[in-house]
Protein backbone atom coordinates (compact mmCIF):
# COMPACT_ATOMS: atom_id res chain seq x y z
CA UNK A 1 0.00 0.00 0.00
CA UNK A 2 1.15 3.52 -0.83
CA UNK A 3 -0.08 6.86 0.42
CA UNK A 4 -2.90 8.41 -1.59
CA UNK A 5 -2.45 12.01 -2.77
CA UNK A 6 -6.17 12.59 -3.23
CA UNK A 7 -6.94 11.64 0.38
CA UNK A 8 -4.14 13.90 1.61
CA UNK A 9 -5.57 16.76 -0.44
CA UNK A 10 -9.08 16.21 0.92
CA UNK A 11 -7.83 16.33 4.51
CA UNK A 12 -5.87 19.53 3.97
CA UNK A 13 -8.77 21.06 2.06
CA UNK A 14 -11.17 20.48 4.95
CA UNK A 15 -8.85 21.79 7.64
CA UNK A 16 -7.84 24.91 5.72
CA UNK A 17 -11.46 25.73 4.91
CA UNK A 18 -12.48 26.10 8.56
CA UNK A 19 -13.47 29.62 9.52
CA UNK A 20 -12.49 31.31 11.72
CA UNK A 21 -8.99 29.82 11.85
CA UNK A 22 -8.52 26.79 14.09
CA UNK A 23 -6.44 28.47 16.77
CA UNK A 24 -6.63 28.16 20.54
CA UNK A 25 -9.17 31.00 20.83
CA UNK A 26 -11.58 29.75 18.18
CA UNK A 27 -12.85 26.63 19.95
CA UNK A 28 -15.65 26.09 17.46
CA UNK A 29 -13.24 25.63 14.57
CA UNK A 30 -10.71 23.78 16.69
CA UNK A 31 -13.41 21.32 17.74
CA UNK A 32 -14.55 20.91 14.15
CA UNK A 33 -11.00 19.89 13.29
CA UNK A 34 -10.92 17.45 16.21
CA UNK A 35 -14.31 16.00 15.21
CA UNK A 36 -13.08 15.50 11.64
CA UNK A 37 -9.95 13.70 12.82
CA UNK A 38 -11.95 11.49 15.15
CA UNK A 39 -14.46 10.63 12.40
CA UNK A 40 -11.66 9.69 9.97
CA UNK A 41 -10.06 7.47 12.62
CA UNK A 42 -13.40 5.83 13.45
CA UNK A 43 -13.95 4.89 9.81
CA UNK A 44 -11.00 2.49 10.20
CA UNK A 45 -12.60 0.42 12.94
CA UNK A 46 -9.67 0.82 15.32
CA UNK A 47 -10.03 1.90 18.96
CA UNK A 48 -10.33 5.69 19.20
CA UNK A 49 -10.30 7.74 22.39
CA UNK A 50 -10.21 11.34 23.46
CA UNK A 51 -7.96 12.83 26.12
CA UNK A 52 -9.63 16.02 27.38
CA UNK A 53 -7.78 18.68 29.34
CA UNK A 54 -8.19 22.32 30.28
CA UNK A 55 -5.99 25.37 29.73
CA UNK A 56 -7.00 28.76 31.13
CA UNK A 57 -10.51 27.46 31.68
CA UNK A 58 -10.96 26.29 28.08
CA UNK A 59 -11.50 22.65 27.17
CA UNK A 60 -9.18 20.98 24.64
CA UNK A 61 -8.72 17.38 23.55
CA UNK A 62 -6.19 15.00 22.09
CA UNK A 63 -7.59 12.46 19.64
CA UNK A 64 -5.92 9.03 19.76
CA UNK A 65 -6.25 6.04 17.40
CA UNK A 66 -4.65 2.73 18.36
CA UNK A 67 -3.33 -0.28 16.47
CA UNK A 68 -1.93 -3.30 18.30
CA UNK A 69 -2.10 -4.98 21.72
CA UNK A 70 -3.07 -2.76 24.63
CA UNK A 71 -0.16 -3.84 26.83
CA UNK A 72 2.59 -3.74 24.19
CA UNK A 73 5.46 -1.27 23.93
CA UNK A 74 4.33 1.93 22.22
CA UNK A 75 5.34 3.81 19.15
CA UNK A 76 3.68 7.22 19.10
CA UNK A 77 3.07 9.13 15.88
CA UNK A 78 1.74 12.65 16.41
CA UNK A 79 0.77 15.91 14.73
CA UNK A 80 -0.83 19.13 15.98
CA UNK A 81 -4.07 20.36 14.47
CA UNK A 82 -4.10 23.96 15.69
CA UNK A 83 -2.74 26.97 13.79
CA UNK A 84 -0.95 30.16 14.71
CA UNK A 85 -3.13 33.24 14.48
CA UNK A 86 -5.68 33.84 11.75
CA UNK A 87 -4.29 31.82 8.85
CA UNK A 88 -5.30 28.64 7.01
CA UNK A 89 -2.21 26.66 8.05
CA UNK A 90 -1.93 24.38 5.03
CA UNK A 91 1.68 23.38 5.67
CA UNK A 92 1.58 24.31 9.37
CA UNK A 93 0.04 22.00 10.19
CA UNK A 94 -2.74 20.58 8.02
CA UNK A 95 -0.10 18.78 5.96
CA UNK A 96 1.04 16.88 9.04
CA UNK A 97 -2.49 16.01 10.17
CA UNK A 98 -3.19 14.69 6.69
CA UNK A 99 -0.01 12.62 6.97
CA UNK A 100 -1.16 11.29 10.34
CA UNK A 101 -4.58 10.32 9.01
CA UNK A 102 -3.11 8.67 5.92
CA UNK A 103 -0.69 6.72 8.11
CA UNK A 104 -3.67 5.41 10.06
CA UNK A 105 -5.47 4.39 6.85
CA UNK A 106 -2.43 2.52 5.61
CA UNK A 107 -1.98 0.75 8.95
CA UNK A 108 -5.60 -0.36 8.80
CA UNK A 109 -4.98 -1.96 5.40
CA UNK A 110 -1.84 -3.67 6.70
CA UNK A 111 -3.24 -5.22 9.88
CA UNK A 112 -1.76 -8.63 9.10
CA UNK A 113 1.72 -7.12 8.77
CA UNK A 114 1.71 -5.17 12.03
CA UNK A 115 4.26 -6.37 14.61
CA UNK A 116 2.63 -8.30 17.44
CA UNK A 117 5.03 -6.90 20.04
CA UNK A 118 4.10 -3.24 19.82
CA UNK A 119 1.21 -0.85 19.88
CA UNK A 120 1.07 2.12 17.52
CA UNK A 121 -0.73 5.20 18.82
CA UNK A 122 -1.57 8.01 16.40
CA UNK A 123 -2.25 11.21 18.31
CA UNK A 124 -3.62 14.55 17.10
CA UNK A 125 -2.85 17.41 19.48
CA UNK A 126 -4.10 20.96 20.05
CA UNK A 127 -2.08 23.83 21.57
CA UNK A 128 1.28 23.35 19.87
CA UNK A 129 1.30 26.98 18.80
CA UNK A 130 1.74 30.05 21.03
CA UNK A 131 0.71 30.99 23.65
CA UNK A 132 0.93 27.39 24.86
CA UNK A 133 4.09 26.33 23.08
CA UNK A 134 6.72 25.00 25.54
CA UNK A 135 4.12 24.83 28.32
CA UNK A 136 2.36 22.04 30.18
CA UNK A 137 -0.78 22.89 28.21
CA UNK A 138 0.52 21.60 24.90
CA UNK A 139 -1.57 18.59 23.95
CA UNK A 140 1.59 16.57 23.47
CA UNK A 141 2.82 17.51 26.95
CA UNK A 142 -0.43 16.23 28.40
CA UNK A 143 -0.15 13.01 26.40
CA UNK A 144 3.51 12.32 27.17
CA UNK A 145 2.99 12.91 30.90
CA UNK A 146 0.01 10.56 30.91
CA UNK A 147 2.12 7.77 29.39
CA UNK A 148 4.91 8.35 31.89
CA UNK A 149 2.55 8.49 34.86
CA UNK A 150 0.94 5.22 33.74
CA UNK A 151 4.33 3.50 33.44
CA UNK A 152 3.89 2.86 29.72
CA UNK A 153 6.94 1.60 27.80
CA UNK A 154 7.57 3.86 24.80
CA UNK A 155 9.95 2.70 22.09
CA UNK A 156 9.83 5.87 20.01
CA UNK A 157 7.90 8.97 19.02
CA UNK A 158 7.71 10.41 15.50
CA UNK A 159 6.27 13.89 15.04
CA UNK A 160 4.82 15.01 11.72
CA UNK A 161 5.42 18.79 11.49
CA UNK A 162 5.09 20.66 8.18
CA UNK A 163 5.64 18.03 5.47
CA UNK A 164 4.19 19.67 2.36
CA UNK A 165 6.37 22.51 1.06
CA UNK A 166 9.08 21.70 -1.49
CA UNK A 167 10.98 23.74 -4.08
CA UNK A 168 13.25 22.72 -6.95
CA UNK A 169 14.97 26.04 -7.57
CA UNK A 170 18.67 26.22 -6.57
CA UNK A 171 19.03 28.49 -3.56
CA UNK A 172 15.50 27.81 -2.32
CA UNK A 173 16.80 26.31 0.94
CA UNK A 174 18.12 28.62 3.65
CA UNK A 175 20.12 27.73 6.76
CA UNK A 176 20.68 29.39 10.14
CA UNK A 177 24.48 29.08 9.88
CA UNK A 178 27.10 28.91 7.15
CA UNK A 179 28.35 25.63 8.62
CA UNK A 180 25.00 23.92 8.04
CA UNK A 181 24.76 25.42 4.57
CA UNK A 182 27.97 23.58 3.69
CA UNK A 183 26.54 20.24 4.83
CA UNK A 184 23.12 20.16 3.17
CA UNK A 185 21.58 20.77 -0.29
CA UNK A 186 20.70 24.38 -1.13
CA UNK A 187 17.61 23.25 -3.04
CA UNK A 188 14.49 22.83 -0.90
CA UNK A 189 13.33 19.49 -2.25
CA UNK A 190 14.15 17.24 0.72
CA UNK A 191 12.49 16.24 3.99
CA UNK A 192 14.46 16.22 7.24
CA UNK A 193 14.51 13.93 10.27
CA UNK A 194 15.30 16.31 13.14
CA UNK A 195 16.56 14.85 16.41
CA UNK A 196 18.22 16.03 19.59
CA UNK A 197 21.80 15.46 20.57
CA UNK A 198 22.42 12.07 22.13
CA UNK A 199 19.87 10.36 19.88
CA UNK A 200 21.98 10.25 16.73
CA UNK A 201 21.64 6.50 16.15
CA UNK A 202 17.88 6.69 16.39
CA UNK A 203 17.70 9.63 13.99
CA UNK A 204 19.92 7.76 11.55
CA UNK A 205 17.74 4.66 11.79
CA UNK A 206 14.58 6.62 11.01
CA UNK A 207 16.33 8.22 8.05
CA UNK A 208 17.46 4.83 6.73
CA UNK A 209 13.98 3.32 7.02
CA UNK A 210 12.36 6.32 5.33
CA UNK A 211 14.89 6.29 2.50
CA UNK A 212 14.12 2.63 1.82
CA UNK A 213 10.58 3.39 0.64
CA UNK A 214 10.17 7.15 0.10
CA UNK A 215 10.73 8.61 -3.37
CA UNK A 216 12.01 11.87 -1.89
CA UNK A 217 15.40 12.87 -0.52
CA UNK A 218 15.56 12.28 3.25
CA UNK A 219 18.17 14.21 5.23
CA UNK A 220 18.85 14.10 8.98
CA UNK A 221 20.22 16.42 11.61
CA UNK A 222 20.80 16.27 15.36
CA UNK A 223 20.91 19.52 17.29
CA UNK A 224 21.33 20.50 20.91
CA UNK A 225 18.10 20.18 22.84
CA UNK A 226 18.86 23.62 24.25
CA UNK A 227 18.85 25.14 20.77
CA UNK A 228 15.51 26.36 19.52
CA UNK A 229 15.51 24.51 16.20
CA UNK A 230 15.70 21.04 17.74
CA UNK A 231 12.52 21.29 19.77
CA UNK A 232 10.16 23.34 17.65
CA UNK A 233 7.27 20.89 17.85
CA UNK A 234 5.59 18.17 19.86
CA UNK A 235 8.52 15.75 19.96
CA UNK A 236 10.09 17.99 22.63
CA UNK A 237 7.60 16.78 25.24
CA UNK A 238 8.72 13.15 25.02
CA UNK A 239 12.41 13.89 25.62
CA UNK A 240 12.14 14.61 29.37
CA UNK A 241 11.13 10.99 29.94
CA UNK A 242 14.16 9.60 28.13
CA UNK A 243 12.28 8.50 25.01
CA UNK A 244 13.64 8.70 21.47
CA UNK A 245 11.65 11.29 19.54
CA UNK A 246 12.18 13.02 16.20
CA UNK A 247 10.42 15.58 14.04
CA UNK A 248 9.74 15.01 10.32
CA UNK A 249 9.92 18.49 8.85
CA UNK A 250 10.36 20.40 5.58
CA UNK A 251 12.52 22.96 7.50
CA UNK A 252 9.59 25.35 8.04
CA UNK A 253 10.60 29.04 7.90
CA UNK A 254 14.02 28.15 6.53
CA UNK A 255 12.25 27.23 3.28
CA UNK A 256 8.60 28.20 3.35
CA UNK A 257 8.00 31.98 3.06
CA UNK A 258 4.37 31.43 4.08
CA UNK A 259 5.25 30.21 7.58
CA UNK A 260 2.71 31.70 10.05
CA UNK A 261 1.30 33.87 7.26
CA UNK A 262 -2.05 34.01 5.47
CA UNK A 263 -0.25 32.74 2.36
CA UNK A 264 0.08 29.25 3.86
CA UNK A 265 -2.58 27.89 1.51
CA UNK A 266 -3.30 24.52 -0.05
CA UNK A 267 -2.14 25.56 -3.52
CA UNK A 268 1.44 25.96 -2.24
CA UNK A 269 1.79 22.30 -1.25
CA UNK A 270 3.36 19.40 -3.15
CA UNK A 271 1.09 16.42 -2.56
CA UNK A 272 3.22 13.96 -4.49
CA UNK A 273 6.16 14.52 -2.20
CA UNK A 274 3.89 14.66 0.83
CA UNK A 275 2.70 11.17 -0.03
CA UNK A 276 6.28 9.96 -0.28
CA UNK A 277 7.06 11.35 3.17
CA UNK A 278 4.15 9.32 4.53
CA UNK A 279 5.41 6.21 2.74
CA UNK A 280 8.76 6.67 4.43
CA UNK A 281 7.36 7.28 7.90
CA UNK A 282 5.09 4.25 7.59
CA UNK A 283 8.10 2.04 6.94
CA UNK A 284 9.88 3.51 9.95
CA UNK A 285 6.87 2.90 12.18
CA UNK A 286 6.63 -0.72 11.05
CA UNK A 287 10.33 -1.57 11.33
CA UNK A 288 11.79 0.48 14.18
Amino acid sequence: MRANQERLYADVEFLTSLQPARNYRNLGSLNQAADYIRAEFEKLGCPVEEQPFKADGRQYRNIIATFGPADAERIVVGAHYDVFGEQPGADDNASAVAGLLETARLLQHMQAELPADRRIDLVAYPNEEPPYFASEYMGSAVHAKSLHDAGVAVRAMICYEMIGYFRDEPGSQRFPTEHLAELYPNTGNFITVVGRDGQELFTQRVQQLMRATADVDVQRINLSAKAGLAGLSDQRNYWPYGWNAVMINDTAFLRNPNYHETGDTIDTLDFRRMAEVVNGVLNAVLKL
